[in-house]
C-alpha cells in the first residue's frame, strides 16, 4: 500500500473552500540548445520570459504562494499579435480557484513574423520547467506545485498547443480557444495526442473559420476523450479581453457575431472550470459536471468521447480507522460528504477517532474514471473539550492562550475562509503567539491533543 496520510489536523479543510488571493511573479526560464525568444536573465540560449500568476493569501507582487495544498498548472500561449495581458479574463478566473497559471511571452511580434514551431517548443518547455520548480530549493515554488500541467492557448497559441502536446506523455491535458492552424502544421500533428482535450470555437469567427481549424485538430486527436464545443454566435477574439490587433482582425472578416464578450467568457467557464478540475484535479464527480455543462450551457453546440464515470471502484473498510481500495489506478482522491478530501490522494485513508461522514473515492486509470460505493460512519467530529483560555481578543501583537494542565500536541491558525496559515507543536501549558504580522480581520485558533481538538475564534484589529 502507499503511505498514509493522517487527516486529523487537517478536518477543518474538508469543508472550507474559498477563493484565494492572485500573487503574480515572472520568471525568464532558458533553453540552451536554442537561441532568441524573449526576456533575459534565464541564461545562455533561448530567453522564454515568463509570467506567473498563482494562489496567494496575498495579492501582489512575489507574494507567497500560499501553502495547502500544493497546485496544478496551466502553462498559456497567447494569440497572434496579442500580449499576456490580454488574458486577464483567464488568470483572474482561475488563479483564485487554486491553479498556477504560466503565461508565455516569447513569438509576440507582428514583424518579423512568430515561428509558431518555436512558440510550442516553449510551451513544452515552461510546462516541464514549472514543474519542477516543485523540487527546486529556493524557489517559491518549491513544494507548492502538483505534478500535473494542463497547456492551454488561443488562436496561433491553441495550434501552438498542439505542437507542444505531440507526443508528450509529460502533460494531463490540452484546452485550445479558436486554436490557428500553424505552419508547421498544427492539424498534422493532433494524430499524436493521447491526452483529454477540449476545444472552444465561435460559430461566427472568421480570423480561425472553425471548418478549416478548430474541427480538423479536433477530429484529428487521438485522444479517448476529447470535447469540442462551439458558442453559437461567438467570435474568436471574444475568449480573451478587448485587444487592439485581434479586434482590428476581427472587425473585417468575422460576420454575425450575437453574443456579447461577457456572455462567450461565462459559457466557456461554465464549461471549462469542470474540466479542469477533473483532468488537472483527479475528480471523477467534475467529470460528470463536465459532462452536464455540455448539455446545460445554453447558447453552444457540443462533440464528444468522453465515458461517463463509472461506479466499479471497491471500497474497503476495517471496522476501526481504515479505509482503502483494492481498484488499481494512477491517481486516487477521497471525498466525505461529497466534498473533496484536500490531500487524501493515496489508496488508503486513515480516519481519526471518533469522526463520522459519508466516505467515497474515485480513482482514475488509463480505462477510466471510476467511483466507488459509499461508506457511512456514524460519530462526528466530535471536539475533545480542552479547557484554554486566550486573551486579549481583539489583539493587534501577542496572543496568550493558556491550559488548565500541561498540552501535548499541536495548535493551528487559519484565517476564517479556513486556510492554514501557521501550524507549531505545543508542549507547554501556555502560549504565546505573534500576531502582528496577520491582516486584520477574524481567525481561528485550533488546539489539538491525540486526534481531537478545540477551535476557538479570535480578532486581530
Amino acid at each position: 500500500m502507499k503511505s498514509i496520510f493522517v487527516i486529523a489536523a487537517t478536518l477543518i479543510q474538508l469543508y472550507c473552500f474559498s477563493q484565494y488571493q492572485i500573487g503574480h511573479s515572472t520568471i525568464t526560464f532558458n533553453d540552451p540548445s536554442r537561441s532568441g525568444g524573449f526576456g533575459s536573465g534565464g541564461g545562455p540560449g533561448r530567453q522564454i520570459q515568463t509570467e506567473i500568476y498563482y494562489p496567494s493569501y496575498t495579492s501582489g507582487e512575489n507574494t507567497a504562494v500560499a501553502t495547502f495544498p500544493n497546485f496544478p498548472v496551466i502553462v498559456f500561449g497567447h494569440g497572434f499579435a496579442m500580449g499576456w495581458d490580454a488574458y486577464a479574463n483567464i488568470w483572474e478566473h482561475l488563479a483564485p480557484q487554486g491553479y498556477i497559471l504560466a503565461f508565455v511571452r516569447t513569438e509576440g511580434s507582428l514583424i518579423p513574423a512568430p515561428s509558431h514551431g518555436d512558440f510550442g517548443a516553449d510551451l513544452a518547455l515552461v510546462a516541464a520547467k514549472m514543474l519542477a520548480l516543485n523540487g527546486t530549493a529556493g524557489s517559491p515554488f518549491n513544494g507548492k506545485v502538483k505534478q500535473k500541467v494542463v497547456i492551454m492557448g488561443h488562436s496561433m497559441g491553441g495550434g501552438a498547443t498542439m505542437l507542444a502536446a505531440q507526443n508528450n506523455a509529460s502533460i494531463a491535458g490540452i484546452v485550445g480557444l479558436a486554436p490557428a492552424e500553424t505552419n508547421p502544421s498544427a492539424v498534422s500533428v493532433c494524430g499524436n495526442i493521447n491526452v483529454p482535450a477540449l476545444i472552444f470555437s465561435g460559430s461566427n469567427d472568421g480570423v480561425t473559420p472553425p471548418i478549416d481549424n478548430h474541427l480538423p485538430m479536433y477530429q484529428g486527436l487521438a485522444s479517448s476523450c476529447k470535447s469540442f464545443v462551439s458558442i453559437t454566435g461567438g467570435a474568436h477574439c471574444y475568449f480573451a479581453n478587448s485587444n487592439f490587433n485581434c479586434d482590428f482582425g476581427e472587425s473585417t472578416s468575422s460576420q454575425g457575431i450575437s453574443i456579447t464578450r461577457a456572455q462567450q467568457q461565462q459559457k466557456t467557464f461554465q464549461i471549462l472550470d469542470p474540466w479542469l478540475n477533473y483532468v488537472l484535479n483527479t475528480d471523477c464527480y467534475a467529470l460528470a459536471d463536465f459532462q452536464a455543462s455540455l448539455t446545460n450551457t445554453a447558447g453552444t453546440v457540443n462533440q464528444t468521447t468522453c465515458a461517463q464515470p463509472g461506479i466499479n471502484a471497491l471500497i474497503n473498510f476495517d471496522n476501526s480507522q481504515m479505509m482503502s481500495t483494492p481498484t488499481p489506478g494512477d491517481y486516487y482522491q477521497w471525498y466525505v460528504n461529497g466534498q473533496i478530501m484536500l490531500g487524501e490522494t493515496n489508496d488508503t485513508l486513515l480516519i481519526p477517532m471518533d469522526f463520522g461522514g459519508t466516505f467515497t473515492v474515485s480513482v482514475m486509470s488509463a480505462n477510466g474514471c471510476d467511483t466507488s460505493n459509499f461508506i457511512t460512519l456514524q460519530g462526528g467530529v466530535g471536539e475533545a473539550q480542552l479547557n484554554f483560555n486566550l486573551y486579549p481578543n481583539p489583539t493587534n501583537a501577542m496572543l496568550h492562550v493558556e491550559f488548565q494542565k500541561q498540552l501535548h500536541g499541536n495548535y493551528e491558525i487559519l484565517d476564517i475562509s479556513c486556510r492554514t496559515l501557521t501550524k507549531e507543536a505545543v508542549n507547554s501549558n501556555q502560549l504565546k503567539i505573534d500576531c502582528s504580522n496577520l491582516s486584520k480581520g477574524a481567525y481561528l485558533l485550533k488546539i489539538y491533543e491525540n486526534g481531537r481538538y478545540t477551535t476557538k475564534k479570535f480578532s486581530v484589529n
